[in-house]
């Protein structure tokens, strides 16, 4: 129960989450179902004795990587909708306002949500106390039964190994590799050299070889820039327009979830398009509903990666988001 407690703590101290009124239960524990691993699947809690599927509404990235922290299972790689096969349940993180207490943060009222939420984490590589999900000190799992992260020595870790971690962690290509840049080196500390190719699909899955002392003393560190999948269409240039982002293959608007949106945060979108800042930005009425992808405008207040702030399932909504940015377009550069 413990660990538990100190998950939904950090769920309700996030602020992703509105409150609304929920039937009284405990939590018990959580796990994830039907995936390749203890690590991917379906998110089920345990209540009463009785699993139930926990199903997707205004969740994000941010708060499934905890659940990935969690059960220990390195960073979140990809959260999406899944069709629920059983009863399901909803969490309500913000209903612990009153106190670090379980209880009234799961309700069985979900029969308008027919899907269920579907996490799929790093399993056996993490980046910790970055800025992003995409930045952080490099650590990998180094014994499955014990449950034991590893530091990386800056020494056996170069750019193709980076390439490697990076897309194994759902994020774009390496943007910064330097050592102690998210924090020194911590025990126990990783005992061998990578030696990735950097086509392989995990940082496991590369060649290695031993290597029993780091001279440097200094810990991996990592940023990757975030994926290529928001874009801004119908204005005057490429930095101006309604905002859209790519879903497995196929582009869809994006629209605000609350009223706080402005300039700041359409800065972060500004900047992750390398356009600049942001010069005016807006809802555009468009007259008809249609599903549309939602950004958390919170989220964007206090984060610089834009898919970490985008709720996992689709709205419907009448309007669109509309920025136009500076249109900064000097190539940025990768830093080693």
């Amino acid at each position: 129960m413990g660990r538990v407690l100190v998950l939904f703590t950090l769920l309700w101290s996030s602020g992703f989450l509105p409150g609304f009124q929920t039937e009284g239960k405990d939590i018990d524990d959580i796990r994830l179902m039907g995936g390749s691993s203890h690590c991917s699947g379906v998110l089920e809690v345990k209540s009463q004795g009785e699993w139930r599927e926990v199903h997707d509404r205004n969740w994000d990235l941010e708060l499934a990587n905890v659940v990935c922290r969690h059960l220990d299972c390195g960073s979140v790689v990809r959260a999406s909708s899944k069709r629920r096969s059983k009863p399901s349940s909803r969490i309500t993180p913000s209903c612990l306002e009153s106190g670090p207490r379980l209880k009234k943060c799961l309700t069985k009222r979900s029969m308008t949500f027919p899907t269920s939420l579907e996490i799929i984490c790093s399993d056996s590589v993490r980046l910790v106390n970055g800025t992003s999900l995409c930045s952080g000190r490099l650590e990998v799992k180094s014994n499955q039964s014990t449950q034991s992260w590893s530091s990386v020595c800056e020494e056996d870790f170069d750019l193709q190994d980076a390439e490697v971690v990076c897309r194994e962690l759902g994020c774009g290509a390496p943007s910064v590799l330097q050592g102690a840049l998210y924090g020194d080196m911590e025990a126990p500390v990783w005992t061998k050299e990578f030696q990735c190719r950097g086509h392989e699909s995990a940082l496991l899955d590369c060649d290695s070889s031993d290597r029993n002392t780091c001279s440097s003393g200094k810990a991996a560190g990592l940023t990757c820039s975030e994926s290529n999948n928001f874009q801004l269409v119908g204005g005057s240039s490429r930095c101006a327009g309604e905002l859209e982002m790519k879903k497995d293959g196929e582009w869809s608007q994006v629209d605000v979830k609350d009223s706080a949106w402005n300039l700041k945060a359409a800065d972060v979108v500004c900047r992750h398009l390398d356009c600049g800042s942001a010069v005016s930005t807006g809802r555009k009425e468009m007259g008809w509903y249609r599903l549309i992808w939602i950004i958390s405008s919170t989220c964007l207040q206090y984060k610089s990666a834009i898919r970490e702030c985008i709720l996992i399932k689709y709205s419907t909504s009448l309007s669109n988001l509309e920025i136009i940015c500076s249109g900064n377009t000097t190539p940025t550069t990768l830093q080693l």
